[in-house]
């Protein structure tokens, strides 16, 4: 009995290796389809490149899809006490299926279909936060200007009163 739960402990964990292993792989084939998705001239070499990262995509989450079955089932056993490590490993998974999702929405979309000639520049998270870096910069830099502004119109007033109290005297 005790033999039998070290036993599924050390698959359960061996699951979550792989699992952490399977979304690292996914990561790192999603930053580079992000790479090549972001020339702005796309040739032919670009596009084979684009298929082959989408086709690694598919196979990384078919991967992961596996562990997940696996995973829910332990969920519903009770014979496991910590289901935790379980459920974040499932989410991990779960997150990398939502992300799969838009890559495969837009591989079966027609290349002159009205949606795909409305997508012809999108946004990817990097640009949209590079955007919101920029629009920081660009307000506090305005802020700062006109506090600067502000502090010099002070110093002037002070001056000029200095120089008031000094004629007087």
């Amino acid at each position: 009995m005790a033999a039998d739960r070290r036993r599924l402990q050390v698959e359960i964990d061996r699951t979550i290796k792989k699992v952490n292993e399977g979304v690292e792989a996914f990561a790192d084939v999603w930053h580079k389809l992000s790479v090549v998705s972001r020339t702005e001239t796309p040739n032919a070499t670009s596009m084979n490149q684009k298929e082959k990262y989408e086709q690694e995509l598919k196979k990384e989450i078919k991967k992961l899809q596996r562990l997940r079955e696996q995973i829910k089932t332990w969920q519903s056993s009770s014979d496991i006490k910590d289901k935790k490590p379980l459920t974040e490993a499932r989410k991990q998974i779960e997150a990398q299926m939502e992300r799969f999702k838009v890559i495969e929405r837009e591989t079966k979309q027609k290349p002159y279909s009205k949606d795909a000639l409305g997508n012809s520049y999108k946004y990817d998270y990097m640009d949209r936060e590079k955007e919101e870096i920029n629009q920081w910069i660009q307000t506090s830099n305005s802020r700062l200007s006109s506090q600067i502004e502000d502090l010099e119109t002070k110093l002037e007033d002070l001056n000029a009163n200095k120089k008031k109290r000094m004629d007087k005297d």
